[in-house]
């Protein structure tokens, strides 16, 4: 059962085995993917043209990076695509070779996995509970000095919801250019927010020339499986190096095609943005009513809480929810948090009824 409870979310397979529940009849409140499936018009025309696949890719991906740049505002030539942004994540990394890395955290595990991989001597510039994880630009800037090569961060932060504003990341750029400190930056969750011309940081990507953005569709376009992630960079180092290190076509035809079709479809894009808005709402007013839970405000399409009791642990809330046919996520697989932090993601409105019932009727 530990196994299962600090596992990396969607692993529904994993619960299937164990629990003997079919996983198509689980909720998943832990994968963070959005409930509207995969857009149907992109799903329509991917079957029309399925012969397709008798075709290499283009080589250059020249369709698929316009239709990028029409979607986030970025130079088609500053645009790289890999096989998901892990893909893009570990390659970066490895292009970079610093010999000591800054991650914030809490964090998604695959960045210390990468910088582990080249050798690199890393630690985390935590994110605290006493100021609601909210990123502190100076009090990060202060650990930034001449010995890290590169800086790494989920904005929003992947559990905490929480984001770096543009002015506080103009500010860390700034401060890392001076020194010599590239920066990755994941905008993994970006796309949920109803600030994302706040926080988003595609358009600093042309001023500083040590910043990489990085996306993918697993979670706003609901395709984990046809891992397509993109990069953002304005450096012809950057660039250079990715070239180097990634393989030519690492990214399928069926993921390009998709690319060119879904960043586009703009009915899907604010039927998205419009559900998760009004339900993250919803959600947070409910819970912060709670006695026995502190929920954090979020940019992203999940809601991380913490438990003020101990007469539950997350653990224990994760199977009887499992119990139940909903996946939630035990944070404490997370660097800096333990058992009394839960996460959740946003999913159809029954569902997310469904989910605060149960949790408060074992919380509360």
């Amino acid at each position: 059962m530990e196994a299962l409870t600090h596992m990396h979310g969607g692993d529904l397979d994993a619960i299937e085995r164990v629990y003997g529940i079919p996983k198509n009849e689980i909720s998943d409140f832990s994968g963070n993917i959005n409930p509207l499936g995969f857009p149907k018009a992109a799903a329509e025309k991917l079957a029309q043209n399925i012969s397709i696949v008798c075709n290499y890719p283009d080589k250059k991906y020249l369709a698929l990076r316009e239709s990028i740049g029409a979607y986030t505002g970025a130079k088609s030539q500053n645009i790289v695509v890999g096989n998901g942004s892990t893909e893009l994540i570990s390659t970066f990394i490895k292009s970079v070779g610093a010999k000591k890395s800054v991650i914030m955290g809490p964090a998604y595990s695959e960045y210390e996995n990468a910088v582990k991989i080249i050798g690199s001597e890393y630690e985390y510039f935590e994110l605290r509970e006493d100021e609601n994880f909210v990123p502190n630009a100076d009090r990060l800037i202060s650990v930034l000095n001449e010995d890290v090569g590169l800086f790494i961060a989920c904005n929003p932060n992947n559990p905490t919801g929480t984001a770096i504003t543009v002015s506080e990341m103009r500010k860390i750029l700034t401060h890392c250019k001076k020194h010599g400190i590239s920066v990755m930056i994941d905008e993994t969750y970006i796309e949920f927010s109803d600030d994302l011309d706040k926080i988003c940081s595609i358009p600093l990507a042309d001023e500083f020339d040590n910043l990489f953005v990085i996306r993918g569709i697993s979670k706003f376009f609901a395709a984990p499986g046809l891992r397509l992630g993109y990069g953002i960079t304005s450096s012809k180092k950057f660039h250079q190096l990715l070239a180097e290190n990634q393989d030519p076509w690492s990214v399928n035809i069926l993921a390009s095609y998709a690319g060119e079709l879904i960043f586009s479809d703009k009915q899907f894009i604010e039927k998205t943005k419009k559900l998760i808005s009004s339900e993250r709402k919803k959600i947070y007013e409910e819970l912060r009513t709670w006695k026995n839970i502190k929920v954090y405000k979020s940019s992203s399409n999940f809601i991380l809480a913490r438990l003020l009791t101990d007469r539950v642990t997350a653990a224990q809330i994760f199977d009887y929810m499992v119990r139940r046919k909903m996946v939630i996520r035990d944070a404490a697989s997370f660097t800096f948090l333990d058992e009394g932090y839960i996460r959740f993601c946003i999913l159809s409105p029954d569902e997310n009824d469904r989910l605060i019932s149960e949790l408060k009727s074992i919380v509360e």
